[in-house]
């Protein structure tokens, strides 16, 4: 064989090789790069490429440190390839942490290889690349957990015991267990719940193995346990599947078995105790009853029996919420709760009843808890049938609807007559009422007084009537005297209005109507308290409509100088709040005069 023959084999063997290698290195899953002497990539996988998203023509060639914007260039990878694998030749599971470009913070094992080449000119470098920033991810929080039920496991109030799966046997023991059943760690920890007092039928582990793998969970309910004192104990026991390993939690229930016998035995001496009071339970004339704290009767007089029209027993098949209407449920519940938390009903409370026939009752109700050896057990109430009283209030409304309607009939006519006699004043009477109801509305008062400032509103001037109508319409300064009629208006209203059978103090508010807080008003120079809240709001609402609107004496000063009036004087002339409310509906709410 010639030269040239053999230099042609040997670059096929040398083709056939490299391309060999590159199916090994592009078939193995993690990313693998190889690296030259001079740290040079030589070639990488194809999961390098796709793994940190970059390809061959950007890669091949270049120092590792400058790969992809010199995201390589990593401080603790310069140590491992420039000054611990020459020394070592290999290192194996190097973790790094670094934040990547193109894929972000990753963990990641480095192992490298120093493998001479066959020519054994120069070596190259095999550097394998494993991801685990998500086997990382798991490990913290499968560690988190672990942390997390083991504190859990010892600062539970239940006495927790983890039993193997094969046999059933103890592994480990929490410290409630211990101080529960009197046993410590070492005395449990390789026997059986049957050998330290927990009697539950566990004859066939396997079987009940089965049964927690289908169920997660199995329940044991009163189970008696035996303390290694001989104490007996109240539990509830439960198994739980817990993968590797079976939990068994105990719950001591013995206070909570102690508290239900205490509850039965004072519901046992309640009866008992209802015969001594039988009889005046019987003959009282008002609803004498007692309930569950869940609101079921336990019993109810003659009274409230023959008045709701049912018999004893079937009044013991009954919630009180079941005879309420739908809007008094949470008042119902709530007054039960508070019972039970407080022992007594703090107010008197209303309550409309359906009696059997469909029809309703009113009743007023308190009650309060009954106790036994301080406990409260159930609820005593006493209730008196207020129907016939609320009809009486009910007719009452009427007659004041009526009454209302009789006034507001007489005032439109008195304010026909002011119209007729002195149209200024009948339009100024209007503005002012309007004005006056507003600000009532802004201060929140009570409907019911806003209604009557309304009605003396729009009469306040009505003492007018008795001032002759020059005086009333004339168009210059009024003389000494003619101020001085004019001043006698209020009286005058006063004096119309006194015996006019009202709801409201129509008479007073059109009385003190110009009075003023330091007392500088008329005509009785009351001052502060003495002038009645609907009054003192009167005073504001005439002063700025008599200033904004026009009179015959003179043009309108204007909304802006009344309303300049009124701040300047408020805590002197006028009351404060008053003004305000004033203040608040003209320059932030909008109002206009009508």
């Amino acid at each position: 064989m010639n030269d040239q023959s053999k230099i042609k084999q040997s670059l096929i063997k040398d083709l056939s090789s490299h391309e060999y290698a590159e199916s090994i290195i592009n078939t193995v899953r993690e990313p693998l790069i190889i690296l030259d002497h001079d740290l040079r990539v030589v070639t990488a996988s194809r999961s390098f490429y796709e793994f940190f998203k970059v390809n061959p023509e950007e890669t091949v060639g270049q120092l590792i440190y400058d790969l992809g914007n010199k995201q390589w260039d990593i401080p603790m990878l310069r140590e491992l390839l420039e000054t611990i694998l020459p020394q070592k030749a290999t290192f194996d599971n190097y973790e790094v942490e670094h934040e990547f470009t193109t894929i972000g913070r990753r963990i990641m094992l480095l192992n490298a290889r120093q493998i001479e080449r066959a020519s054994g000119k120069e070596r190259i470098i095999l550097l394998a690349i494993e991801d685990i920033t998500e086997r990382k991810r798991l490990e913290n929080i499968l560690t988190d957990s672990e942390e997390l039920y083991k504190g859990v496991f010892k600062t539970a109030s239940d006495g927790i015991l983890l039993l193997e799966k094969r046999e059933g046997k103890i592994t480990h023991t929490n410290p409630a267990a211990e101080k529960m059943l009197g046993y410590s760690t070492k005395d449990s920890i390789g026997n059986k719940l049957s050998d330290i007092g927990i009697m539950i039928n566990m004859d066939d582990f396997q079987m009940i193995m089965q049964n927690l793998n289908k169920n997660g969970i199995i329940n044991y309910t009163d189970v008696s346990i035996k303390t290694k004192s001989g104490r007996y104990i109240d539990t509830d026991v439960y198994l739980v599947d817990k993968t590797k390993l079976v939990q068994c939690n105990i719950r001591d229930i013995s206070k909570r078995k102690e508290i239900e016998s205490q509850k039965k035995a004072a519901l046992e001496s309640l009866r008992e105790s209802e015969e001594r009071y039988k009889a005046l339970f019987d003959r009282s004339l008002d609803f004498v009853y007692s309930l569950d704290f869940e609101g079921c009767f336990i019993d109810a007089n003659a009274a409230a029996l023959n008045r709701l029209g049912y018999t004893s027993e079937e009044i013991h098949s009954l919630n009180f919420t079941s005879l309420l209407s739908e809007d008094q449920l949470l008042l119902a519940v709530k007054v039960i709760r508070e019972i039970r938390e407080t022992g007594i009903q703090m107010n008197l409370l209303e309550f409309r009843l359906r009696c059997k026939g469909g029809t309703y009752i009113y009743v007023e109700t308190h009650g309060s808890a009954v106790m036994s050896n301080g406990i409260p057990v159930a609820i005593l109430a006493i209730a008196r049938d207020i129907t016939e009283r609320k009809l009486a209030e009910a007719k009452l409304q009427q007659i004041i609807y009526s009454l209302k309607n009789a006034v507001g009939a007489t005032i439109q006519v008195m304010v026909s007559a002011v119209e007729m006699k002195d149209p200024y004043t009948a339009g100024h009477q209007l503005r002012s009422a309007d004005l006056a109801m507003a600000i009532a509305m802004e201060m929140g008062l009570a409907q019911e007084k806003i209604d009557g400032i309304h009605m003396a509103g729009s009469i306040h001037d009505i003492g007018k009537l008795s001032i002759p109508a020059e005086i009333l319409s004339k168009p210059t300064k009024l003389t000494n005297i003619e101020f001085s009629m004019i001043k006698e208006h209020s009286r005058s209203g006063y004096e119309m209005l006194k015996n006019v059978e009202s709801p409201w103090p129509l008479a007073q508010i059109v009385y003190q109507h110009h009075e003023r807080m330091d007392g500088s008003g008329y005509p009785r120079n009351l001052k502060g308290y003495e002038i009645i809240m609907e009054a003192r709001i009167m005073a504001v609402a005439d002063v700025v409509e008599a200033m904004a609107s026009h009179r015959p004496y003179r043009p309108a000063l204007g909304i802006e100088a009344a309303l300049e009036e009124i701040d300047k004087n408020k805590r002197i002339i006028y009351d404060a709040a008053v003004v305000d409310a004033c203040l608040r509906l003209f320059k932030g709410k909008g109002y206009q005069f009508t």
